[in-house]
């Protein structure tokens, strides 16, 4: 049995988390139902044993040998059905359909409210069975645990859950960077494959050409090998006739001086006859002889021959180490290839998995029907930005365009905390002016300043500077009317740079220096790329405008002035070579720079962090740092630093402590963001990658 709620009187781990307005209901229900079935059950003094009695009284009556139990068990439903159930069970069971069609089902504790019911008709049985209630409450009482712990048990599992799910969606955000990872090295090793194919093929077509050409030399010798033999037996028949007509014509010679001469027969007759075994001895070693060198060829032709198949075996000898060679590579390819292949649907299947479960990309044009300016203003705004920046360009618009809408500004009061440019009580006029009014403000507020400060000759605040600005050019009281207005478009214009720039110094998160720094680089680069143009046309080759920024950059690493030359390329075709680099430093109407200035920009800042990030790795697990121990750290990821900017850096980084002099001990983490605020930058070459001229040195 399942409970839901104790019975009165008892105490259960989950009744104490039931509200006191429920367990006022059930108290009073529990009441009703007792009031109205204790007072009939006590004026009957007994139970009654239906359906016992007469179902055992049907079995006495009933019961035969040789029936089948079917047939007993269907004569014993059958006398049940004629003696009429109790009326304390009847109302019962009245009472339980009545609170069940009076639950509300559609609540989200549905199940507890319906098993009430139940629990409180078990404990009325467990009230009336006097004899059984210590058993029957035992059970209630397991069961009540039971269910208790159970409950307690989902309880501590919830949070289990969550994290399931946010382990699950990590996976999923690992899987999608891993894929984009490896998207670049499965099309390299792709067209890799596609060039060892190339080459087994072109190799394919060496190897069958020398094959032809082995096969057309081997017939060139057998042909050459059948003509030799022809000429040798000519040769032998020829030698054959001519020793015999030789030897007629020494006989005819014979003859004829006999004849002539007259000599003696006896004596011819005996040199014919030595001349004769002479002859037979001659012939016999003569066959001798061309029977033991009759495949005796010449020696010249014998070493040219055996010369050429020399060449053409260490040829062969070298085709077969090739082709055993490329058959080895190719085998490797073709198991390269089906992993390759494997990969390639495994990803597939990944990737249309991800594809099906993944929010689609937003189709970003649908911006440009909200966007003031339209499709063309839009594109201009969209054009090189990510889905993360299109959604900030977004907001921006959003907020601009709601910044317009409101008529006034809430003062900030004039408490200390409030910056001196804003305190005002009461409430403020909005000027609702645009993106380029603002940038043109500003820009005349850094220009009068710069002045004074030369005229001075020294560094005055910004914020109070900004408000004397103000009240001097509009007068004291539309004074903090410009202020806030500047200052909310500041606030919510956090991708135009003029205006984020000028908003993070006003506040105090960025120091001045870093402003000026960075307009100091781009002047000086300015004046290197001036210097390489001896024409004075303005352009100057991919080759020139490279030289002149590592002369204005001589720290920088080749990658970061290859990302600079490829940024200043960005609107040429890939044919043309002069760049204009005066056109790199150009701004539009509200301020915005093109990308080479924002490439290095973001180059400026990327530096500052890896030097800062260099310098805490020398500090160490240092907690908290002194000013010597934060100058040896400079010098040792720094050797070329001179003393005054080393002196800057300790101050910027100890800012807080000038007036407290024996405290010479900060924390690690608060000088660092204290230097990362202000102009810091490496002064010489790294100890272990030196800058970029040593680099092309080497």
């Amino acid at each position: 049995m399942v409970a839901g709620r104790a019975p009165p009187g008892e105490t259960t781990p989950e009744s104490s988390s039931e509200t006191p307005d429920c367990q006022t209901y059930i108290n009073s229900l529990k009441y009703i139902l007792s009031k109205k079935q204790k007072t009939p059950l006590s004026a009957r003094g007994h139970w009654s044993t239906w359906p016992a009695f007469p179902s055992g009284q049907t079995v006495l009556r009933n019961h035969k040998p040789c029936c089948a139990p079917e047939e007993r068990q269907s004569s014993n439903k059958q006398a049940l059905l004629t003696f009429p159930k109790p009326r304390y069970l009847e109302e019962l069971e009245s009472y339980l359909r009545k609170e069940l069609q009076s639950l509300d089902l559609t609540k989200k504790n549905s199940q507890e409210l319906k098993l009430q019911p139940y629990r409180e008709i078990f404990e009325f049985f467990i009230d009336n069975f006097k004899t059984y209630k210590p058993l029957l409450s035992a059970i209630k009482k397991e069961y009540e645990v039971t269910l208790a712990h159970q409950r307690k048990t989902i309880r501590a599992l919830e949070p289990l859950k969550a994290m399931v799910t946010t382990v699950s969606e990590e996976c999923t955000r690992q899987i999608l960077a891993l894929q984009e990872k490896e998207k670049d090295e499965i099309n390299m090793l792709k067209q890799e494959k596609q060039h060892l194919l190339k080459f087994i093929d072109n190799m394919k077509e060496e190897n069958n050409s020398l094959q032809t050409q082995v096969e057309h030399l081997q017939t060139s010798v057998a042909e050459e090998y059948a003509r030799y033999l022809n000429e040798y037996g000519a040769r032998k028949l020829l030698l054959a006739k001519l020793n015999y007509m030789h030897n007629e014509r020494l006989d005819m010679t014979r003859r004829q001086a006999q004849d002539v001469k007259g000599e003696d027969v006896v004596k011819l007759t005996l040199a014919l006859k030595i001349a004769r075994q002479d002859l037979t001895k001659s012939q016999v070693k003569l066959n001798t002889v061309i029977a033991d060198y009759r495949d005796v060829v010449p020696r010249r032709d014998f070493e040219s021959l055996e010369k050429k198949y020399s060449d053409l075996l260490q040829e062969m000898k070298t085709l077969q180490k090739d082709f055993d060679q490329l058959h080895k590579e190719y085998e490797t390819l073709l198991e390269s290839h089906r992993e390759t292949a494997e990969e390639r649907d495994n990803f597939c299947a990944e990737l249309q998995r991800v594809q099906h479960n993944c929010t689609p990309r937003p189709n970003w044009a649908k911006c440009s029907e909200v966007i003031p300016g339209g499709a063309d203003r839009w594109g201009c705004l969209a054009e090189g930005k990510t889905s993360a920046q299109l959604v900030d360009v977004l907001l921006e618009e959003i907020r601009t365009g709601a910044l317009k809408e409101i008529n006034v500004f809430p003062g900030w009061g004039k408490g200390n905390k409030v910056p001196v440019y804003l305190r005002h009580e009461g409430e403020v006029k909005n000027k609702k002016l645009t993106k380029k009014d603002v940038v043109n403000i500003l820009k005349d507020v850094w220009k009068e300043k710069i002045a004074l400060e030369q005229q001075m000759g020294k560094r005055s605040s910004l914020p109070e500077f900004f408000l004397s600005y103000l009240q001097k050019k509009y007068g004291d009281a539309a004074a903090m009317e410009w202020s806030y207005t500047l200052y909310e478009t500041m606030r919510l214009c956090r991708s135009n740079h003029v205006l984020s720039s000028f908003y993070d110094i006003l506040t105090g998160k960025v120091g001045e220096e870093q402003y000026h720094g960075q307009n100091q680089l781009i002047s000086n680069l300015q004046k290197e790329l001036a210097a390489c143009d001896s024409s004075n046309s303005g352009s100057l080759t991919s080759q020139q405008f490279s030289m002149a920024v590592r002369e204005a950059f001589p720290l920088k690493r080749r990658e970061s002035i290859q990302e600079l030359v490829d940024a200043s390329r960005y609107k040429l075709d890939s044919t043309e070579d002069l760049i204009d680099y005066i056109s790199l430093f150009k701004e539009d109407e509200e301020g915005n720079a093109e990308p080479f200035v924002a490439k290095l920009r973001s180059q400026y800042v990327r530096e500052k962090h890896e030097y800062l990030r260099q310098l805490k790795n020398k500090l160490g697990d240092l907690i908290e740092v002194n000013a010597d121990d934060l100058k040896t750290a400079f010098c040792r990821i720094d050797p070329n630093i001179d003393d005054q900017t080393l002196d800057t850096y300790i101050g910027l980084a100890y800012q807080v402590r000038r007036e407290q002099p024996d405290q010479e001990v900060v924390p690690v983490e608060t000088a660092l963001e204290r230097l990362l605020a202000g102009d810091v930058r490496r002064v010489g070459p790294s100890p272990r990658e030196g800058s970029t001229a040593d680099f092309e040195g080497e």
